[in-house]
């Protein structure tokens, strides 16, 4: 009896707020997808039993568990060397969380865990705008903060302990505003959805010019970008003090690094339409003279709500098979 070629895994997209499962065959087509809310499990054990139960759940609803090879996983601060999350800010579980090996143990296959923005440019590289580049850095703005990824010589650049590519935690202010991880003056507490809130407030302070914004109760980001649509000029104000900001951050990781594009991706690229610009005219303005108009900065094309679980997939097939029930 031949054995069953396995032609399928599981990509697993861990966010803050929910966690999404798909299906995906070798040619990257999503057979089919699930999700549930990650912030109804404080406790990581009942979340790894509820994950388990929904992988298994999925790959039987989409050709048998038997066809499943491995499990690639996305999580915020992630590390692909240890497969553990390490001191997530952002996430309900504080510490150090094997989750490798606690889903391996549960359901017998093999799992890779890559950080959330190396898995983004895993998406990127392999299915989008980073296709056929070999040096590239993806940086993700989302809810959840700012992340970055670095491709050096077509693969992914880790660093000695797994951490390398933290752009988010580089100082563009010294003594600036305070950060989730501690430190003071991240990029990440101003080119992010709470970074972008903050500056919506201090302008607001700081000014009495009238402004649509000052109508709007319990802020957003789809508020304050209404607001641009409108012509109002405060909340075209946040948006350029931003893309300053932004601007300034990757010129310096470009400068040190001469990619051959940035691709910005995540949740706040739905605004790229008035932070693009001002980000282009800081970066232009600061990065090494030398690759000035050579690096391209780009907005991924990818839908948000399948590059990450088609990265995890990808991760998924570099993992060397393993099986409890062979």
């Amino acid at each position: 009896m031949s054995a069953v070629i396995k032609n399928r895994v599981i990509g697993v997209d861990v966010g803050v707020t929910r966690t999404t499962i798909a299906v995906v065959d070798q040619r990257g087509n999503i057979l089919g997808t699930d999700s549930f809310l990650t912030i109804d499990y404080p406790d990581v054990n009942s979340f790894i039993e509820r994950l388990s139960e929904r992988i298994v759940m999925s790959a039987e609803a989409n050709g048998g568990f038997e066809m499943i090879r491995s499990v690639g996983i996305s999580a915020p601060s992630a590390n692909y060397v240890s497969g553990c999350i390490e001191n997530a800010s952002n996430m309900p579980w504080k510490g150090i969380i094997p989750l490798t090996a606690m889903l391996r143990d549960r359901i017998g296959l093999a799992v890779a865990l890559g950080n959330d923005a190396h898995i983004t440019a895993l998406g990127e590289h392999v299915y989008g705008a980073a296709h056929g580049m070999q040096n590239f850095i993806v940086v993700s703005l989302g809810h959840g903060g700012l992340g970055s990824c670095v491709f050096s010589n077509g693969i992914p650049y880790l660093g000695t302990n797994g951490f390398a590519g933290e752009m988010g935690h580089c100082c563009v202010e010294d003594g600036g505003r305070q950060c989730t991880c501690g430190r003071q003056g991240c990029l990440e507490a101003y080119a992010s959805d709470r970074g972008i809130l903050q500056t919506t407030r201090e302008l607001l302070s700081e000014s009495s010019e009238p402004s649509l914004l000052r109508e709007l109760d319990n802020l957003t980001i789809a508020d304050i970008a209404h607001c641009c649509e409108q012509g109002d000029a405060l909340a075209l104000e946040v948006f350029r003090r931003t893309g300053e900001v932004l601007g300034l951050g990757l010129a310096n990781v470009a400068s040190v690094l001469d990619p051959e594009a940035i691709i910005l991706t995540g949740e706040l690229t739905e605004v790229c339409q008035w932070l693009l610009d001002p980000t282009k005219d800081s970066f232009n303005r600061n990065v090494f003279r030398n690759i000035k108009d050579k690096v391209k900065l780009v907005v991924s094309e990818l839908k948000n709500s399948e590059r990450d679980v088609l990265g995890a997939a990808a991760l998924a097939w570099t993992v060397k098979e393993y099986s409890l029930f062979k």
